[in-house]
């Protein structure tokens, strides 16, 4: 670890059994949750060794092919763009949870392994056994339990746009997070050409070139550390950074994506957005933030229709099926222009 991270703030932690009546209070901050998966069969598993880890997870059957990214010898899993930004570091390929682990414990007694990685693959399609064995004792509204499976990685980073749960299971994860408001400091890659679906950063946490990026000295100064080991889980909210480096030679994680939206992106919106009102002169600008400042983000947003009877507002009005399917045709037909 990096001198600056080694003295970065940790991210505040609690033990198992308070873990449910501590997420009620964190409102939008990270936590870590000690213990919360201790019970699981696959920790165990892990603590034996990959060999063990292998046989338990070869035991819940296998589902359909996943994406298996694949960088060769001295990448150290770092999944990232080339040097010359015209494509990526790895390849991407298909293959079953059995082969996956085959290969990984092939790799595990190489001296210089290539690095293979599985992420956001749901358990239930592609290891349909896991879940019975391995249930969180949380409410995760709306989450679809995903796993992500290879040996050391090293992901950017990155932010998801629903709060998330994630469990390590096996191997070590070291977790770096950045408030939302850093946006500004983290240096973006394309927004439309991206690694693993989200925008990155393009900044080395563990070696910040501050020559190249002098405002990352800002994010350093709001960054937050924790280091999990099996069993133990991380609550990150909403829009928070997080850069990730697992090590082992066979690490899983299982994450809860909570509430996720399906079919309405605030990134799509905000990439609308960069066509349609970055570009404008100043006062057009100014003058579409009072219409966001009202509608959007004011905290009378959801009433500036009020003066309309229900049945007449349209794209205006409340949260419902029919307002969403509304607006959805609203935006299509917009998009299409003019027949």
């Amino acid at each position: 670890m990096s001198d600056w991270l080694a003295s970065a703030a940790p991210v505040a932690a609690v033990e198992a059994p308070d873990a449910a009546a501590a997420l009620a209070e964190a409102a939008a901050r990270p936590l870590v949750l000690r213990g919360l998966a201790a019970h699981w069969p696959a920790v165990a598993a892990g603590r034996a060794g990959p060999d063990a880890m292998a046989q338990l997870l070869k035991g819940y059957g296998e589902g359909a092919a996943m994406n298996v990214f694949t960088a060769p010898p001295g990448m150290a899993g770092h999944y990232f763009y080339r040097d010359d930004m015209a494509g990526f570091n790895f390849r991407t390929e298909q293959a079953r949870v059995g082969p996956l682990l085959d290969r990984l414990l092939w790799a595990s007694e190489q001296p210089a392994p290539p690095s293979f990685y599985a992420g956001s693959v749901a358990a239930a399609d592609f290891m349909p056994g896991f879940l019975a064995d391995h249930r969180l004792p949380l409410d995760t509204p709306g989450a679809t339990p995903r796993m992500w499976i290879g040996n050391d990685s090293h992901i950017a980073t990155h932010f998801d746009q629903s709060d998330n749960v994630a469990v390590v299971v096996s191997g070590v994860r070291r977790f770096v997070l950045f408030p939302p408001e850093q946006v500004a400091n983290l240096y973006l890659g394309p927004l439309n050409k991206t690694p693993a679906g989200q925008p990155v950063s393009m900044v080395a946490v563990d070696d910040p070139d501050l020559a190249r990026y002098p405002r990352f000295a800002g994010a350093m100064e709001a960054a937050q550390v924790a280091t999990l080991g099996p069993g133990d889980a991380i609550f990150i909210p909403s829009l928070w950074w997080h850069n990730i480096r697992a090590t082992g030679p066979l690490n899983l994680m299982v994450n809860y994506w909570l509430d996720a939206r399906a079919g309405s992106s605030p990134l799509l919106a905000f990439a609308h957005a960069l066509l349609a009102i970055r570009d404008l002169p100043a006062a057009e600008r100014a003058a579409w933030r009072t219409w966001f400042d009202h509608y959007i983000f004011g905290d009378d947003g959801a009433a500036a229709a009020d003066h309309l009877p229900p049945h007449a507002r349209g794209v205006q009005g409340a949260a419902s099926p029919e307002r969403d399917e509304t607006i959805r045709n609203f935006v299509l037909r917009g998009l299409m222009g003019p027949r």
